[in-house]
């Protein structure tokens, strides 16, 4: 849903998926946009992690998958990300991932889009990586804060929703949600001001702490640092 989330869920699975070539895509890449997307479809195989910026007038052959993470917040939106499937007489799947609050939306797009969607089961086999991506946090500051960039940005696009009477913000399991993005701690916003998440156990280890990989963004770091004290 947002270029924030792309960026930590790109590099996140460049590191948890070998062998497979991961591409990042969204609005704010601007001059690298059309460079990414060439390469993307001269290629034999791979995943494009893209914001709707991809959701129509592009043909990239034979798609299999489209993996909706999050619901559009247009219902033609979703209709049009499906649509990078299944082109000309191919064929291919679509999926979007629901909370089990969020399943009205199935009737709402039935009814809006004359979508018909069928439930598929929860894999049973699925591999917990999740303290892998809070190790990559720890190691490097850079992952850390895409993370809780990622995370900010994902609660006030959810907040946005266009079908706000099914995607209620008030609703939504915060705790939950920062565990699902792998968060080191629960980041300062507007909208966690005043509650509390018992459910939720931030690292001991103090967050100013971590360290950038890269040497020079982490000199930068600690002149500021420096400047502050």
């Amino acid at each position: 849903s947002t270029c924030a989330c792309v960026e930590y869920y790109g590099k996140a699975l460049e590191s948890l998926i070998k062998q497979v070539k991961i591409m990042s895509i969204h609005g704010k890449m601007k001059h690298k946009r059309n460079k990414i997307f060439t390469e993307f479809r001269k290629l034999p195989g791979g995943i494009l992690v893209c914001t709707d910026v991809m959701a129509r007038g592009i043909d990239i052959p034979e798609v299999h998958w489209v993996l909706q993470y999050d619901p559009p917040s247009s219902a033609s939106a979703f209709v049009h990300r499906c649509g990078r499937t299944a082109r000309i007489g191919n064929v291919g799947s679509a999926l979007v991932f629901l909370l089990p609050m969020e399943e009205s939306y199935i009737n709402f797009l039935s009814i809006n889009q004359k979508c018909p969607m069928q439930e598929m089961k929860p894999q049973t086999n699925v591999l917990d990586l999740l303290p892998k991506l809070k190790s990559m946090a720890l190691a490097d500051r850079a992952v850390f804060e895409k993370g809780m960039k990622a995370f900010v940005s994902y609660v006030q696009a959810y907040a946005k929703h266009e079908c706000n009477l099914i995607f209620r913000i008030k609703d939504l399991d915060f705790a939950n949600l920062a565990r699902g993005f792998a968060l080191l701690k629960m980041p300062k916003m507007p909208e966690l001001r005043g509650k509390c998440f018992p459910d939720f156990t931030p690292v001991t280890v103090n967050t100013d702490s971590i360290s950038f990989k890269d040497k020079n963004r982490e000199k930068q770091r600690q002149k500021k640092l420096e400047e502050q004290r």
